[in-house]
């Protein structure tokens, strides 16, 4: 165990997932994920604001294996600031089957980054959650942008969609393809056409470099993981914001778990249910096909997949 204490309150992952009833492609891509150190290992950064249960890779490749996942894309969490020592570890542990998207700050070498580079790191993220981290300014994220613009990776965004407009002509900016965390957090009690989701919309309209992860609907459901009809179908209130991008940019989207879910605060998911969940956004094989296996491959591996981003 780690001799860090955690934040009071913090909910730890599920300790027995179910296993899944949806039935995932070959080759199915969890896109998102985290790995917090061990504390011991791979201390948590000084400045971070929140301190969360430890989430070695052993347990992410353990749950990659039961949720019937081939490979993972971790993502470089807050808690451990710009220190990629816990993910590289990670990625080097997987053999091949896992790739990164990291944290770095303005003054990374590009030494620095083609030893990322070598451990399966394809991207990097710039975070503009407030609550989360301290933002860097937009001329020092766009320096960062053009040191990785070569190698080929992408940018992940992480914002809320109240801030898309303050921040949407940097976005549109960026040089590389850029994915969007979690649909961009949309208010889903308001409408999925009409309402301010519709920013968002035109953002992956306008902008075909961008991509979204069809993620995190236990952090954005208020109906919550409720039988329906006595069935098991959770977080419906989610589903048609997920389902309008699944349907209008097929090739653009991907799918993660978010394990181990740092910051929840009502209820920690079952990760089974939420590998179900895409039945409801992506009800053809053919979708989870794109969703799950084909986007996936063509953005972190594209070396496999025959094809680019």
């Amino acid at each position: 165990m780690s001799s860090f204490e955690k934040t009071p309150g913090w909910l730890d992952f599920h300790p027995n997932p179910s296993k899944p009833k949806l039935q995932l492609p070959q080759g199915a891509v969890d896109a998102h994920c985290h790995v917090f150190g061990p504390g011991d290992v791979f201390p948590y950064a000084p400045e971070r604001k929140y301190t969360p249960c430890d989430a070695g890779k052993e347990k992410l490749f353990a749950l990659r294996d039961h949720l019937g996942f081939s490979r993972n894309v971790i993502v470089q969490a807050t808690c451990h600031g710009a220190d990629n020592r816990a993910l590289v570890d990670a990625l080097q542990a997987a053999g091949g089957k896992a790739r990164g998207v990291a944290t770095v700050k303005a003054g990374v070498t590009q030494e620095e980054l083609q030893r990322l580079h070598e451990a399966g790191v394809r991207g990097v993220r710039f975070n503009f959650v407030k609550r989360l981290v301290d933002t860097a300014p937009v001329d020092t994220l766009r320096a960062i942008a053009d040191k990785i613009a070569p190698l080929g990776w992408h940018i992940v965004i992480y914002f809320e969609a109240a801030d898309l407009a303050e921040y949407y002509d940097f976005f549109t900016s960026l040089p590389t393809t850029v994915v969007v965390d979690h649909m961009g957090r949309p208010d889903v009690s308001q409408p999925a056409h009409g309402g301010d989701f519709e920013l968002f919309v035109k953002l992956m309209r306008e902008n075909p470099n961008f991509w979204s992860k069809l993620s995190c609907p236990e952090r954005l459901s208020n109906t919550g993981p409720k039988a329906l009809n006595g069935e098991q179908q959770a977080y419906t209130d989610v589903v048609p914001f997920a389902r309008r991008l699944m349907q209008e940019f097929p090739d653009r989207v991907l799918f993660g778990t978010d394990w181990p879910h740092p910051n929840l605060k009502d209820h920690m998911p079952d990760d089974g249910l939420l590998v179900d969940w895409v039945a409801q956004i992506a009800p053809t094989e053919a979708e989870r096909q794109k969703l799950l296996a084909d986007n996936p491959m063509r953005l972190y591996w594209p070396e496999e997949s025959g094809s680019q981003a």
